[in-house]
């Protein structure tokens, strides 16, 4: 991803002020040798996803976060990026058991509030992507509009109901859709034509549904959507924010054979809606 000059940023130091934040999610290069300390980066893997073409186009980055995904866009030249997420920490699909806990824990570790890393990245970037605080499930085109390029990262396995996030998300895209998210390694492997998810709910990690490849694959299906082209498997490594995993060292040389590298693994796929 393309960094501007501290000249364009104005006198602030982009490394005091990405250290003010206490939490960020993605590793973004904000200026030039200046990266955000993130849970994850997607630098390595950016092309590895099978974008289309969003030259002059009005695009749509679902669940935004930190704004990595959305400032690539508007790196590729998309005339207009919108990019949505929830407005407060209250808004997550907490498990039953972690609903009281779950806000507070949020607003410690992270900030009081959501976007505070995209909005700090905007600025010493000099973006011009529009966040909008909304649920992927209110998406509709009276809410947001329609797009001609949707893009969603890593958003589905934390969604209680990921069918009405799809739905949602169908209903404003009119172009393409490309969604990438996390997968089962050992079921994609092992069952790589049928679709299995596994099901968690309940570790307090904010995760639901956590497909296999094939998975993933019939979600999309299942919302209305038609396969174009897919990537792969692929990892989305560890940034320096993220704890260690604590994978043996087999378990580590599976994940960098399967998937080029060791981190979490993932697989994107173009769609469109079926009309």
């Amino acid at each position: 991803m393309a960094a501007i000059s501290d000249s364009q940023t104005g006198a602030r130091d982009p490394r005091a002020a990405i250290a003010e934040l206490p939490m960020w999610y993605h590793s973004i290069e904000v200026a030039p040798g200046v990266v955000t300390p993130g849970m994850f980066d997607l630098r390595p893997i950016v092309e590895k996803m099978p974008w289309p073409e969003v030259r002059g186009l009005r695009v749509l980055d679902v669940g935004t976060s930190d704004g990595f995904l959305a400032f690539e866009l508007e790196r590729r030249g998309a005339a207009e990026v919108v990019a949505v997420d929830i407005p407060s920490h209250e808004q997550w699909d907490f498990e039953l058991d972690n609903r009281d806990h779950g806000p507070e824990f949020l607003r410690h570790v992270s900030g009081p509030t959501t976007s505070l890393g995209f909005r700090l990245a905007h600025e010493l970037l000099g973006s011009s992507v529009r966040l909008q605080h909304i649920s992927v499930y209110d998406l509709s085109p009276e809410t947001v509009g329609e797009f001609d390029v949707v893009v969603c990262g890593t958003l589905l396995l934390h969604l209680r109901d990921p069918f009405a996030a799809l739905e949602a998300i169908r209903s404003v895209c009119r172009g393409y859709f490309l969604c990438t998210n996390q997968v089962e390694l050992g079921l994609s492997v092992f069952f790589p034509r049928r679709p299995i998810a596994r099901l968690d709910g309940t570790s307090r990690l904010i995760q639901w549904w956590l497909p296999n490849a094939a998975g993933h694959r019939q979600m999309l299906r299942a919302a209305g959507f038609e396969l174009v082209r897919d990537s792969g498997l692929y990892a989305v490594r560890f940034g320096p924010a993220h704890v260690p995993p604590g994978r043996s060292a087999l378990r580590s040389l599976a994940h960098r054979l399967l998937t080029g590298a060791d981190g979490v693994p993932h697989y994107a796929i173009l769609t469109r809606p079926t009309r």
